[in-house]
């Protein structure tokens, strides 16, 4: 049984676990068997759930010294996006380790996770140690599409298992972000909304070679340009705001909350963190009209990522109403939204703490996530969820850039320091 969290990973990584959408995947149940067995090495009673046929999660908990404390949920994915390998410089699900990376699809979204987690269980196993309070751990599927064979479904089938959980922990935060000669690390407390929306045009159906003032694809155009010129209005929620006050306050950067986007050139490639999340915005993506060159469509379809933040749904969306115009119609095809978690509380300062320990020159700072994960369905039992999925990153190294991209790979030496202060915030 690997034992080592670079020997855990790379055998994560050689398991292809490419989730397509819509219900194409392969290989979790692979990964959630390699997970659970690695468990029940270490004493953990793992149980393999399956909503679908080989569509698998994994749900364990390792119980803690108090068992009177609230308890904390380490939920991760298993699946992946996926590689192209002509792409890549390596074969993307060869966890191929290579001047001081290890290489693969996963590696930072999230495999590195799972393994620093199945490491800090190792550890307590081999040395008998016990966390002060219960450990509930998730290892779920479908992350990489809508999570309605993952976290949504364990949400609503297996809720038992999440009693008793206070605060949660995932992808997303707790990695080092050089910037003005300090260590910066960012921990998600809070994310933006998802709202997928399809918008409808109707027109008059007719022969292209005619005039036509009821064309649906050019009431869609419109609509459509009309929206991509719109600037959303500047929103600041409590995470942003602080993220903003206490980095600048560390790089010795002037913060002006009335100019945020000077603030954020001001801050440099940190300030890249927040630049998505100072703002709602809509983001134009499907487009579908008509079968033939000489034939005006009656309906033009298009399909909008929309992603909101805390306490904004509303004025977003009578916006959008406004930028639509007559004929066009909206409907949505998802909308979750936005979460929040305390960022000056004792979660986030157990946090702050176990990096700290690590790195003593460690600027930890809360941050607002620009996209979405499964703390979305997490969020909805209650659950405080956190990004913080700890890594030491070389100076120069695109964190944000890894996940999704080509020739994906994490630091061997920040994967080991991970896990180490993993286990630190977890045995605390």
């Amino acid at each position: 049984m690997a034992e080592d969290v670079v020997d855990l990973c790379a055998a994560l990584l050689r398991i292809d676990t490419t989730n397509r959408g819509r219900g194409d995947a392969e290989g979790e149940r692979e990964a959630a068997e390699f997970v659970a067995a690695h468990l029940e090495g270490c004493g953990v009673g793992a149980t393999l759930v399956e909503p679908a046929p080989r569509r698998t999660s994994v749900l364990a908990r390792v119980p803690g010294s108090d068992p009177s404390l609230p308890a904390v949920l380490v939920q991760a994915h298993l699946d992946v996006v996926p590689a192209d390998a002509s792409e890549w410089s390596v074969p993307p699900f060869a966890g191929v380790q290579e001047g001081g990376f290890l290489w693969g699809r996963g590696a930072v979204d999230m495999k590195d996770m799972v393994a620093m987690t199945l490491a800090v269980v190792g550890e307590w196993s081999r040395t008998g140690r016990q966390p002060r309070r219960d450990v509930v751990l998730a290892f779920v599927a479908d992350e990489e599409d809508r999570g309605d064979l993952g976290a949504h479904w364990l949400v609503q089938h297996h809720r038992d298992h999440f009693a008793g959980v206070a605060a949660a922990i995932s992808e997303s935060g707790g990695y080092s972000y050089r910037s003005g000669g300090r260590r910066v690390y960012p921990i998600g407390t809070a994310e933006r909304g998802t709202m997928h929306l399809r918008l409808t045009a109707r027109g008059r159906a007719g022969h292209g070679s005619r005039r036509n003032d009821d064309n649906a694809v050019v009431k869609l155009a419109r609509a459509l340009a009309r929206i991509a010129a719109h600037r959303h209005p500047v929103r600041l929620t409590p995470a942003v705001r602080m993220f903003l006050e206490r980095t600048g306050a560390a790089l010795g950067v002037p913060v002006d909350l009335d100019d945020v986007d000077g603030t954020l050139a001001r801050l440099g490639p940190v300030g890249a963190l927040a630049e998505s999340t100072v703002r709602c915005s809509t983001t134009p993506t499907v487009l579908r009209a008509g079968y033939k060159v000489n034939v005006i469509p009656g309906t033009a379809v298009a399909e909008l990522d929309v992603r909101t933040l805390p306490g904004t749904e509303q004025e977003l969306l009578a916006d959008l109403d406004a930028l639509l115009g007559a004929g066009v119609e909206r409907e949505f095809l998802e909308n979750q939204p936005a979460v929040q978690a305390p960022a000056d509380g004792p979660w986030f300062e157990a946090m702050e703490r176990a990096l700290r320990a690590e790195d003593p020159e460690a600027v930890v700072v809360p941050y607002c996530m620009g996209g979405g994960t499964d703390a979305k369905a997490f969020s909805t039992l209650g659950i405080d969820c956190y990004g913080f999925a700890p890594l030491a990153l070389p100076e120069g190294f695109d964190y944000r850039a890894m996940a999704h991209g080509v020739d994906e790979r994490v630091p061997v030496d920040g994967l080991r320091f991970g896990a180490r202060v993993l286990d630190r915030f977890l045995s605390e």
